[in-house]
């Protein structure tokens, strides 16, 4: 379904393994930003009444996932260390377009963000299926499930709004850049590291 072009080695699980507490608080902080990023899609096009309200549903949700992950962090009296970088995104959005119309622009964040939310998506399934704690391998198969939502709430905002770009061309030009730097992760115990 995701179509991404390198799937995450379930070995990834092991490193994420022998640190959960760094994995916990680099999710957490993920789900902040994502957060944040719909806020900005927001506040960039306010004018679209149903991109607003799906936006404003998604950034709730990612701040009710920050706040999960918060608490198991709290149970097992771990702490939420502070706000990682996160490379891979970064690396992503150095791909997306900078110039053309308000509207080509909102298309290439809603397929940026997609891409995220696509990942992110795969490495939870990974975490589900592979690590030994069970209590995070449901609370991941859980997040799987959203995050697959979100991705396709994303992609379908950028195929509705689309004026004179081939979405399906780009994305798939998005699947092929993601494929081309993924091989660069996958070896920290962070969600995308």
């Amino acid at each position: 379904m995701l179509g991404l072009k390198l799937a995450t080695d379930p070995r990834w699980v092991n490193i994420v393994e022998s640190n959960i507490e760094e994995i916990l608080t680099d999710h957490a902080w993920c789900e902040q930003k994502a957060a944040s990023n719909a806020i900005s899609i927001v506040t960039y096009n306010s004018e679209i009444e149903e991109l607003v309200t799906e936006m404003l549903e998604i950034a709730r949700e990612e701040l009710e996932h920050f706040q999960m992950v918060h608490n198991i962090i709290k149970q097992r009296g771990l702490t939420l260390g502070r706000e990682r970088k996160d490379h891979y995104v970064n690396e992503l959005f150095k791909f997306m377009k900078k110039d053309g119309s308000r509207r080509d622009a909102l298309c290439d964040r809603l397929l940026f963000s997609a891409m995220i939310e696509a990942r992110s998506c795969e490495r939870f399934k990974v975490l589900s299926e592979n690590i030994k704690d069970e209590e995070l391998a449901k609370f991941y198969r859980d997040l799987m499930i959203s995050e697959a939502g979100h991705y396709t709430t994303f992609l379908g905002f950028a195929r509705k709004y689309q004026d004179n770009i081939d979405i399906d061309k780009r994305w798939k030009e998005w699947i092929e850049y993601e494929g081309s730097i993924i091989t660069n992760y996958g070896k920290k115990e962070t969600v995308h590291g």
